[in-house]
């Protein structure tokens, strides 16, 4: 079959791979109904993370069910499924609290910018839909396999409560999934810091009541002046450069919490400021299964609409322009058709 395979810094081809197989009997083989390119997918494909040879792409999916291994028990073929990039088996102690994304078994989701894909761990990942969706629907459930889940995690991580101020650093995809989930969450005032007027206005159709245009110290102004100098109650860090990070503290008032799910690339923090700041901070890979089935659920009874998120649809045959206009900032997100 032809997949994605990143050669190195911007050099993304469609080539021929091997198709998937069942290697463990808990592994089931999905053929996508749809793929996309996520902003990580940016940081080896812009050459700021180091690589080991040519990589399978993609860690975001939905699908329908072709084959399932002998010890798969909750998914069958012909089941259209939704996944989180972080597999899992949904049983070990970190997953009971709440934490697949730290399973004694954990493996990371690859190679989903194809027309097939094998899901290790598959009882524990997957989660079924009693009904097939329909076509229309398919970029929202997309979205929940990471962005979306990963935007809630942000939210639920820095404790959104109904009538709290949230700031959220980051305009990008989660960011903008960020602020649609601290609004499902019932935030009183939502602050999205953004530059660019097309997520602008995305981010205000998902509920943000104020834009801050500014960055560094001049965002951190904007933010004191709109919560009169008290600072925010949760902010959702969405970026992972040091700048967001410290844009992200800066922001948030004493016994307030940070949830921080932008991938690090040279964040360094200072014990000292950080000790006096008396803010709380968790995040991490997100654990998107936690919340698969509440998301899923919000999506197929249309309360939420996560796939407008997605403002370039292409053939997956056209990956390699997904993956320019993302690094160009000429897109938000891309949809992959398969």
């Amino acid at each position: 079959m032809l997949a994605t395979v990143l050669h190195g810094p911007r050099d993304v081809r469609y080539e021929h791979v091997d198709e998937p197989k069942i290697l463990k009997p808990t592994d089931a083989i999905i053929k996508l109904s749809a793929t996309c390119i996520c902003g990580s997918d940016l940081w080896p494909y812009r050459g700021l993370q180091p690589m080991n040879g040519p990589a399978r792409m993609g860690h975001e999916y939905c699908g329908v069910v072709v084959e399932v291994g002998s010890e798969v028990k909750t998914v069958k073929p012909g089941q259209f499924v939704v996944g989180s990039f972080c597999l899992s088996d949904n049983t070990c102690p970190h997953c009971s609290y709440g934490f697949q994304s730290s399973c004694v078994q954990r493996e990371f989701m690859s190679g989903a910018q194809a027309p097939y894909a094998r899901i290790p761990l598959a009882d524990g990942t997957l989660v079924p839909t009693a009904t097939m969706p329909s076509d229309d629907l398919i970029p929202s459930l997309l979205a929940v396999s990471d962005v979306l889940g990963t935007g809630w995690y942000a939210a639920d991580a820095a404790r959104v409560q109904p009538g709290s101020t949230v700031v959220v650093v980051g305009d990008g995809a989660v960011g903008l999934m960020g602020v649609l989930a601290a609004r499902q969450m019932g935030a009183g005032r939502i602050i999205a810091m953004s530059r660019h007027k097309q997520r602008q206005e995305l981010a205000l159709e998902y509920g943000a009541t104020d834009i801050v245009t500014e960055r560094g110290d001049a965002g951190v102004a904007q933010i004191r002046a709109l919560t009169k100098d008290v600072g925010a109650d949760s902010v959702l860090e969405c970026v992972g450069t040091q700048e967001s990070m410290q844009q992200a503290i800066r922001s948030a008032r004493p016994g307030s919490m940070i949830g921080y799910v932008g991938v690090p690339h040279g964040v360094e923090l200072d014990g000292q400021s950080l000790f006096f700041s008396q803010i709380g901070m968790l995040g991490g890979p997100a654990p998107v299964r936690r919340f698969l089935p509440q998301l899923m659920d919000l999506v197929r009874s249309r309360a939420i609409n996560p796939g407008k998120v997605f403002d370039l649809d292409l053939p997956l045959a056209d990956v390699a322009e997904g993956y320019r206009a993302m690094d160009e900032r000429r897109a938000i997100k891309t949809l992959l058709r398969v």
